[in-house]
């Protein structure tokens, strides 16, 4: 299976072993401590788990000509929309053994066949369908490539911000933006790092809490935030009561022990917070 949409959180995991985090920071708009941050949720990252760097991938899509493999990008992209990753793997696998990861293959393909190998992702139907719309955009358009720019890509079905960003990094090693997915949103609100334009309201949308990311943080960083925060998002910062007693950065969030379903957390808080 190519596993080709977790290529950028495998790269950028490696890169999060520099030293600490970048100090070019636009003053007066940068979090106060959010470097504390980033630097601690990385350690507890490293130390106590890795949900997303350890998964098994192939790389065969590498040796691809370039337009089949940006192809076989923005089709894993969009299998991995609200779907597990070994679930985006085995889909993934499934159409690349039947060779169907190209546009034209694709096109060609019928949907009630694309609908059965890719299940059971997520909205699998509608998935299908939008395979092949873009394999005929794809071939129409772009001459069996993927467009090369956000603008374009927005245009795809089922394409939204987060996956037009993840193509263009995967696919065309061009970093135009932060990938901001549920996870990414909600901590970044938790720790106060977001809010609506001209106000101190949490951010409604990834979308918007993309935009309010990319004023502050460095450049340098757009890329290996979103790993970073989606493993503390999985493990640590979940949804629903989240394990701030577990975390070695709560001392930093406004949030920290406000959703938690026991209260006696906090006296846990003290101690834990000295690992930094």
């Amino acid at each position: 299976m190519f596993g080709l949409c977790i290529k950028l959180f495998l790269i950028s995991a490696t890169t999060r072993t520099r030293s600490c985090f970048s100090s070019k920071i636009h003053p007066g708009e940068s979090p106060a401590y959010w470097e504390k941050v980033l630097e601690g949720i990385g350690k507890m990252k490293c130390v106590a788990y890795d949900p997303v760097d350890t998964m098994e991938w192939d790389k065969a899509g590498d040796n691809l000509p370039p337009k089949e493999r940006r192809f076989a990008v923005l089709a894993s992209s969009l299998l991995s929309s609200q779907t597990k990753e070994h679930v985006t793997r085995g889909a993934t696998r499934r159409l690349h053994e039947n060779g169907l990861l190209t546009a034209d293959a694709i096109e060609k393909a019928d949907e009630e066949t694309i609908r059965k190998l890719i299940y059971p992702v997520g909205f699998y139907s509608r998935k299908a369908s939008n395979l092949k719309k873009i394999a005929n955009i794809c071939l129409m358009k772009y001459d069996g490539d993927i467009p090369s720019s956000i603008e374009e890509l927005l245009l795809l079905p089922g394409v939204g911000p987060k996956i037009s960003h993840l193509v263009m990094i995967l696919g065309w090693n061009n970093v135009q933006g932060i990938c901001v997915d549920t996870h990414v949103h909600r901590i970044c609100n938790r720790l106060g790092w977001v809010s609506r334009s001209a106000s101190k309201q949490k951010t409604l949308m990834p979308e918007e809490t993309r935009v309010a990311l990319q004023r502050w943080l460095p450049r340098e960083e757009w890329v290996p935030i979103n790993p970073l925060l989606v493993g503390f998002g999985r493990k640590i910062c979940t949804p629903l009561w989240p394990h701030c007693a577990e975390c070695a950065v709560s001392r930093f969030c406004p949030s920290a022990f406000k959703d938690t379903p026991n209260s006696s957390f906090k006296s846990k808080k003290s101690a834990l917070n000295k690992k930094l």
